[in-house]
């Protein structure tokens, strides 16, 4: 089991499906919830991947160090320690306005599963779409602190109009065949999350939501829920990566702001068995052949 598995795992949950189905009314006297999300200590390790481990080393290593690895940058912090990708959402919400859902659409592109955090729905679907030039399998489980289960399970295939070689310098994006998938999440679960079968730095995460109040932040930490009917409310700030869920009691007034501010804690200590490590012994040359792997697209910091 991985990591991602393990640390998903850890996360309890703070609320869990209504027991009241959600009502669409008329919002006219709505307020607005705005804030922003922070995370002290600076960013975690990152994982890093030894390429010659994977398929498609050339190709996918047109992001990485320039040493061979490449790195899954789960923490983008803005300089004020602003945290993006951090779901906030209202829990347990009975009423409320239009809840209107398109299904995400995740690309793979670059060997990478854009973007890094989305949002999902019971008994909807999820469209995977290939970028690539290369071939992708989609690993896709909903998990809790109860452990993880799988939603589906499906090939990726490439488009069949893309080249067959690519070098480490060729950047060619050519939509391959959609793949739709449903989701249908255990009752209480909301954690949606994504791997590649092929390439383990592919990850993708998603919170499940039931009312149509929620945002997830920007570069800054910032975020915006508008249209809330006046009321007494909780409000949840959840990153994948953080392992705990934080919870806030909001009021909303008619036509009024109302703020709230989330401040999580860097992550310590070791967090993966995928860590760079640099050995002589373990790199592009213990295959016995030249492997050109070059950060042509983007240079990673380890």
């Amino acid at each position: 089991m991985t990591r991602v598995m393990v640390l998903a795992m850890a996360m309890m949950l703070v609320c869990s499906v209504p027991a009241r189905a959600y009502e669409e009314i008329t919002v006219s006297d709505g307020g607005v919830i705005s804030g922003k999300v922070t995370i002290a200590g600076g960013k975690p390790v990152a994982k890093g991947f030894n390429l010659i481990t994977f398929p498609d080393p050339v190709y996918c290593g047109r992001i990485s160090t320039g040493t061979g690895w490449r790195v899954l940058d789960e923490f983008a912090i803005a300089s004020d320690g602003g945290l993006k990708d951090v779901v906030v959402f209202l829990a347990e919400v009975q009423r409320g306005k239009s809840f209107a859902f398109s299904p995400p659409t995740i690309e793979a592109r670059d060997c990478r599963f854009l973007p890094f955090m989305t949002i999902v729905k019971d008994r909807s679907d999820v469209v995977v779409m290939n970028m690539d030039p290369v071939m992708h399998d989609i690993q896709a489980y909903e998990t809790s602190h109860l452990g993880p289960r799988v939603l589906f399970n499906t090939p990726l295939p490439m488009n069949a109009h893309h080249r067959r070689e690519v070098s480490a310098d060729s950047h060619e994006h050519l939509a391959g065949e959609p793949v739709t998938q449903p989701i249908h999440m255990t009752k209480g679960r909301r954690i949606f999350v994504m791997q590649c079968g092929f390439h383990a730095y592919m990850e993708s995460w998603g919170m499940a939501i039931d009312n149509p109040y929620y945002a997830v932040t920007a570069k800054d930490g910032t975020f915006s829920i508008p249209d809330v009917p006046p009321g007494e409310y909780v409000l949840v700030a959840w990153h994948p990566q953080v392992q705990t869920m934080q919870e806030r009691k909001i009021v909303v007034k008619a036509k009024g702001t109302a703020t709230a501010a989330f401040a999580f804690k860097t992550p310590t200590g070791r967090r993966s068995v995928h860590e760079i490590m640099e050995n002589p012994h373990y790199g592009p040359e213990s295959l016995g052949k030249t492997v050109d792997i070059r950060p042509t697209l983007e240079l990673q910091k380890p």
